[in-house]
């Protein structure tokens, strides 16, 4: 079990089908040795070369003890790129470091910096902080940055404790508050650019140093939170025993998971409020130490932190190779998801995660007798709401409701970016029901599963790529990269019957790379990449006829396609045997769904964004709403998915106007809550 690794034997085999790692002498695991020398070895050769360019080898030395002040060269590498240097070895070793503590405390194999919302937090806090606040940097940046960790690991903790703080209940519960806690930041990001974007480039990630202060600044709040860790090395290792066992040994459980989890959120506050959100690095790191054989703890806080200075000094240098030595064209943040996320993929079929549950079987609530009140119930409220989202609005005599003459060029504005939203919405929430009745997986939705990265970047790449790309091209650009996608994490999952915890881990690397691949095309400088922004967002302004048109022909298509899967998504939970006992071929199942999954999350993504909570909230409120089977929760998940994205696109053309939110963080924000208290009541 996962709850007993930190007490299994040095020879415990940590990848599957392959016999334990060897050791050196000291019982220190020789894959996890080799992977952190082949990194420092590739940071070393990069660091070299960035250093010939700026300064011959013969200057180095002087450079680095005493510098030439009238020597331009060496005024630049001892007061910039060495403490860049310095600052890329601090925070990774201690990300690295908070990755392994929180996986311990939490007993969670996907826990990390990331996955917990720690990292979102903090950033978030300092977001708000520069804009509404700014006289509370001047207590120092840390505790800002500390505040709003602690506050994103509080909710976290206090979404996922009625289900014992299990590994799937707190990646969940992080992944709602991470991508909530980003809605919010992006909504401040888009509303105040003039004022954030510079916050927006520096939250990817940015290790530019201009002196040895923030060195300075980090070694003792670092060095300090590590020595804390380092004293806890016995009792952290006895957490990873189950509670019963760990109060058997006399160890009070409550006030070492605080005091490592608080060590953990410190580290990762410090990082941020010095040089803003690393991302995957924390998670990459841990992960890798186990890959590599660190099996007990004490081995895994070595080498964790060794591969974690090695990972991001590594993604530093290459960032400069580049760009040029000091360039912050491209976000060291970017290029660690972009070094760590691949390998994280090749090794994850390998990684023994412990004991996993095939499929997480769904909550059983009462079915409903008279499904079709209740869909008739979610269809009144939603023409409720096209009617005012169609006729009432704010004008320059007050809110008034349109009529005859003045609505007519009204309609002509309001009804393109109604229809599309209400077409987009409920296109997620389909493609959202079929990915979890095909995984048996309650978790599973296109944005969880890195589904709408994959569409983003497609179409991205096509606008990149093509000089003139119509919107066609795009939507079929989209589609090939949502296919790609979930193809890649499927494919991952297979071997374990789709396990949520192997889904999920998966799905987060393959959001950071995407996410990491958008932050480097947009770091660009492209024009085409600065009107991008508001796009990734969900902003439905821009949408006109024709492709209000064009996108809500997609969807009628589609939705004529859906009652053709009716059957096998009726069947699907019960298994693969009961499926293929009832003569169904279940790997062209398998591939039809996932076609039209990829299909719907494409043409919707196109309209809304990637940043929506529709593909996974909405199945969950027609369950709620005692929907159980295929076709009536398929019906009653498009409805309230459609609500959501029309009350998100009303709300955000109205509740500031003339101004405007994009509707696709209205909606995460209308469905953050909703879904942290379903998460709440499960």
């Amino acid at each position: 079990m996962v709850e007993q690794e930190a007490i299994l034997p040095d020879d415990a085999v940590l990848v599957r089908g392959r016999t334990p790692s060897p050791r050196i002498p000291g019982g220190y695991p020789l894959g996890a040795i080799l992977l952190c020398v082949v990194l420092l070895c590739a940071a070393g050769a990069a660091t070299l070369s960035n250093m010939s360019v700026q300064l011959p080898p013969a200057l180095w030395l002087g450079a680095l003890a005493s510098p030439d002040v009238e020597d331009i060269r060496q005024v630049l590498v001892h007061y910039a790129f060495l403490p860049r240097l310095a600052v890329s070895l601090l925070c990774g070793a201690a990300l690295g470091l908070a990755g392994t503590v929180l996986q311990q405390v939490l007993r969670n194999p996907l826990a990390s910096p990331e996955t917990v919302g720690v990292s979102a937090g903090a950033y978030l806090a300092l977001a708000l902080a520069t804009l509404l606040a700014p006289s509370l940097l001047a207590f120092g940046r840390e505790w800002v940055a500390l505040a709003g960790a602690f506050t994103a690991l509080a909710a976290v903790l206090a979404l996922s404790w009625h289900k014992g703080l299990s590994p799937l209940s707190v990646v969940l519960a992080g992944l709602v508050v991470s991508l909530y806690a980003g809605a919010i930041g992006a909504a401040f990001v888009v509303l105040r650019h003039e004022w954030l974007a510079s916050l927006f480039l520096w939250g990817a990630g940015s290790l530019g140093q201009q002196d040895w202060s923030v060195t300075r600044w980090l070694l003792p709040r670092l060095g300090g939170a590590a020595l804390a860790i380092g004293l806890m090395v016995r009792p952290l290792t006895l957490l990873g025993l189950d509670d019963e066992g760990a109060r058997s040994l006399g160890v009070p459980l409550g006030a070492y998971r605080f005091a490592g989890l608080a060590a953990a959120v410190a580290l990762i506050a410090f990082v941020v409020a010095a040089i803003g959100v690393i991302g995957f690095v924390g998670l990459a790191a841990a992960t890798l130490a186990r890959i590599g054989g660190a099996r007990r703890l004490g081995q895994q806080l070595v080498m964790a932190p060794l591969i974690g200075a090695a990972l991001l000094w590594a993604a530093d240098q290459g960032v400069q190779v580049a760009t040029g030595p000091q360039g912050d064209l491209l976000p060291t943040g970017a290029m660690t998801a972009l070094l760590g996320a691949p390998l994280l993929l090749w090794l994850l079929p390998r990684l023994a995660l412990g004991a996993e549950a095939p499929a997480l079987a769904a909550e059983r609530l009462p079915r409903t007798k008279r499904p079709g009140l209740v869909l008739a119930a979610i269809g009144g409220l939603l023409l409720l709401l096209l009617v005012l989202a169609l006729l009432y609005g704010p004008g320059t005599d007050g809110w008034t409701f349109a009529s005859g003459d003045q609505l007519r060029p009204l309609l002509a504005w309001r009804l393109p970016r109604v229809s599309a939203a209400l077409a987009a919405g409920a296109m997620l929430a389909l493609a959202g029901l079929m990915m979890q009745r095909l995984t048996g997986n309650p978790m599973a939705s296109p944005e969880v599963l890195g589904i709408s990265a994959g569409a983003a970047l497609g179409m991205m790449v096509a606008l990149f790529a093509l000089a003139d790309a119509s919107r066609p091209v795009q939507t079929l650009a989209a589609a090939i990269g949502a296919f790609a996608a979930l193809l890649v994490t499927l494919a991952i999952g297979r071997r374990t019957a789709y396990a949520p915890e192997r889904l999920l881990l998966a799905g987060v690397a393959l959001t950071a790379l995407f996410d990491a691949l958008i932050l480097v095309l947009t770091a660009t400088g492209d024009p085409r990449a600065m009107l991008l922004l508001n796009w990734l967002t969900g902003s439905t302004y821009g949408v006109d006829a024709g492709s209000a048109l064009l996108t809500s022909t997609f969807a009628f298509c589609l939705f004529l396609l859906a009652p053709f899967f009716l059957r096998w998504l009726d069947m699907l939970p019960l298994g693969s045997a009961a499926v293929q006992s009832l003569g169904v071929n279940l790997k062209a199942t398998r591939l039809l769904v996932l076609l039209m999954v990829a299909a719907l999350t494409a043409a919707s993504t196109l309209v809304v964004g990637p940043l929506t909570f529709i593909g996974l909230m909405a199945p969950h409120l027609a369950w709620r709403l005692g929907l159980s089977r295929a076709l009536p929760q398929a019906i009653g998940a498009m409805l309230a998915g459609a609500l959501i994205m029309v009350c998100a696109d009303w709300i955000g053309r109205t509740a500031i106007f003339p101004r405007q939110i994009p509707a696709g963080l209205v909606a995460t924000l209308i469905g953050g809550p909703v879904l942290m208290w379903l998460l709440r009541r499960r």
